[in-house]
């Protein structure tokens, strides 16, 4: 064959992967797929012609369909159409002032792009720092005076300790580590369970410009994308991949903290828990048997315990940081 498809554009090419994807495929396997080849161009043109070895994709050069390709004529007009529809949302993004961060992106989280459900693409609205240290402060929306405090006392250690704090813009527990550690002058990220258009709950919004302008805002979604039940614990997810470690101040039974607890020990992150959570509920419980805590989970009682065990684990991490750093610019840069 003289000449295949070329998609000069990673970003766009990307997209086009994520939008003909099929009942298979997830957009974090697809994520995972892209990190792996570092290039989702060559993936969206092997999708066109499977006939073609991965390797050998970028010797061929542009040119148009022709006949005997594998994928019939439909299925490969679907293929340039929606390329052609991710280069004009992305002009379209970038028109409105939308920071797309791609995977393959060197700006992309590292601890982020670590793990296995990583996001194939971020929003962003603030200051973006690959190498960025954070914890996530987790809880209820209802909270109560005493986790309230907890987790403003639990937010004053993390800024003395240059750590950024991470939580996702909901009322609550949410909203006192966001704002106890702009108050304090220290950094905090937000990730929303919406597209980065939106504000949830509407409340929120003078709230979220200010962390947009001191901190950071990410948003996985579409920029339009409406708050639902699916949206906020893959948002979750980030949350816990994003930080080294995840604070749970307070939970119910039914909390959706419990699917981030879940998603971090998937993810090798460590749980902390407050010893009112293990009490309180059956999912934490599940986590220290006999009084004895999982691997990566720690029950804590006050600020100091949380302290001690934040300097266990960035001992683990600072020793590892070096290794996923190489791992992350292998994968960049080949």
């Amino acid at each position: 064959m003289t000449g295949e498809y070329v998609f000069p554009d990673e970003d766009a090419a990307l997209l086009a992967l994520l939008r003909i994807k099929n009942t298979e495929q997830t957009w974090a396997s697809i994520a995972g797929d892209v990190l792996l080849e570092k290039s989702a161009s060559r993936l969206l043109a092997h999708t066109l012609d499977p006939s073609i070895p991965l390797q050998e994709v970028e010797l061929y050069s542009p040119g148009y369909i022709q006949e005997g390709l594998f994928l019939d004529e439909d299925s490969q007009r679907e293929i340039e159409r929606e390329y052609d529809k991710a280069c004009s949302d992305l002009r379209k993004w970038a028109d409105q002032g939308l920071d797309f961060v791609s995977i393959l992106s060197d700006r992309y989280p590292q601890q982020l792009a670590s793990v296995h459900d990583a996001p194939p693409f971020l929003f962003a609205s603030g200051i973006l720092y690959p190498q960025d240290r954070g914890v996530s402060v987790v809880g209820s929306r209802q909270c109560t005076p005493a986790a309230a405090a907890f987790a403003r006392d639990v937010t004053h250690m993390l800024v003395a300790q240059n750590l950024s704090v991470i939580a996702g813009l909901a009322e609550g527990i949410d909203a006192v580590a966001h704002r106890t550690a702009l108050d304090d002058g220290g950094r905090t990220v937000a990730c929303i369970g919406t597209g980065i258009n939106l504000v949830y709950p509407p409340s929120h919004r003078d709230l979220q410009n200010e962390i947009e302008q001191k901190g950071l805002v990410l948003s996985q979604f579409y920029p339009d994308t409406e708050p639902t039940k699916q949206t906020f614990p893959l948002r979750n997810a980030v949350m816990s991949g994003y930080g080294i470690a995840s604070i749970i101040v307070e939970a119910s039974e039914y909390s959706g903290t419990r699917s981030q607890a879940r998603q971090a020990q998937e993810q090798g992150r460590p749980i902390i828990l407050h010893e009112s959570v293990v009490e309180g509920t059956q999912w934490a419980k599940k986590y220290v048997q006999n009084g004895v805590p999982a691997p990566g989970v720690f029950v804590v009682r006050t600020v100091q315990d949380v302290e001690e065990c934040l300097e266990r684990i960035l001992s683990v991490y600072e020793r590892d940081i070096d290794a996923l750093m190489q791992q992350m610019e292998g994968m960049s840069h080949g």
